[in-house]
């Protein structure tokens, strides 16, 4: 059968002397893997097709297994993404976790525009922290564990202040915080930015700044949720801590 798709390449490998097979998040198909004959050599038509965060329209055949691809058209190559190197963490990580925390049928439109619109912030120079916080976000939500940041999960109570309790699946008032001693005592500022990116649609993000302090709290928070519900070791979270201490 015969698709076509806009997608984004998350992942890309060799495959023999000079193929390249690359998984897509698409539009409409979900996560698809595609292999694209003579991508690795330098001649090729499709090579820049092949690259990581390469947006663009897909054509290719599909029948039970791997599909093959017929014809592609880059959209945007996203070529800065890998040039610069902490902007090529970033978007790595974004990618790396999007592919390891979806099956093929989990993601859909919603995410791939999510994902589209990630890819563009970090290009346009927004905080790339924030807009990862705001993605994995997204993650939590298509994986069917967004957290409750309204009201207490365990009563109902909307009485601040709040703690985050990742195990319970969102916010523990002060009474029922007990109940769970490695819940998170956020500041205001942190847990208000928390609410926000609970629903928060990418596409809609302006321009935002943020104390060091309190991402250093979103940091944290983000980390609990993701190793709580998600916890897949990703090699690109290790690569990015390493160059966040690098920066200090």
């Amino acid at each position: 059968m015969l698709y076509r798709v806009e997608g984004i390449v998350i992942r890309s490998m060799d495959y023999g002397e000079g193929n390249k097979i690359v998984t897509l998040l698409t539009n409409t198909n979900g996560k698809a893997g595609v292999l694209i004959r003579g991508a690795k050599k330098v001649k090729s038509r499709h090579a820049s097709l092949a690259q990581p965060f390469t947006y663009g329209e897909f054509v290719f055949f599909k029948g039970s297994g791997l599909g093959t691809l017929n014809h592609g058209e880059i959209l945007q190559s996203h070529h800065r993404l890998r040039e610069q190197l902490d902007l090529a963490a970033y978007a790595s990580y974004a990618a790396e976790l999007t592919d390891k925390s979806l099956q093929e049928d989990e993601s859909g439109a919603f995410l791939f525009e999510q994902f589209k619109a990630f890819l563009q912030g970090l290009e346009e120079g927004k905080d790339a922290q924030i807009i990862s916080h705001l993605y994995e976000m997204r993650i939590l939500e298509a994986s069917g564990y967004a957290p409750e940041l309204d009201y207490c999960v365990n009563c109902g109570s909307e009485q601040g202040p709040m703690r985050l309790s990742p195990l319970s699946g969102g916010a523990l008032c002060v009474r029922c915080a007990a109940q769970d001693p490695h819940a998170m005592k956020l500041g205001e500022g942190a847990y208000k930015l928390l609410r926000l990116f609970r629903r928060m649609d990418l596409r809609r993000l302006g321009a935002i700044q943020v104390k060091p302090e309190t991402k250093q709290e979103l940091k944290g928070a983000m980390r609990r949720l993701m190793d709580a519900h998600i916890g897949i070791p990703l090699k690109s979270r290790a690569f990015l801590d390493q160059l966040d201490k690098y920066s200090l």
